[in-house]
């Protein structure tokens, strides 16, 4: 199976090494050694554990910048006129 190691990144396989390995990298990835398929040397999809989805990033910027309590409201004026209101 011909492989792509960068150092830290899933590695890489084509779909027909994919098709032929399939077993031991669904285990492999099961484990924590995620891969990606490549087609033509140009990444598809990877392949992943469920465990190791990604987990919403809801709330991420908590404390980095604060939303004025009016956010809805500036301009109000000018939209309204727009609109004859």
């Amino acid at each position: 199976m011909k492989t792509e190691t960068p150092t830290n990144s899933p590695k890489m396989v084509n779909i027909h090494d994919a098709k032929t390995h399939l077993s031991q990298l669904i285990l492999d990835a099961s484990q924590g050694s995620p891969f990606i398929i490549a087609k033509a040397g140009k990444p598809m999809v990877k392949v992943i554990s469920i465990n190791q989805e990604s987990k919403p990033r809801t709330g991420m910027l908590t404390g980095v910048f604060n939303v004025p309590d009016d956010i809805d409201t500036p301009f109000q004026n000018e939209i309204e006129s727009m609109f004859g209101a």
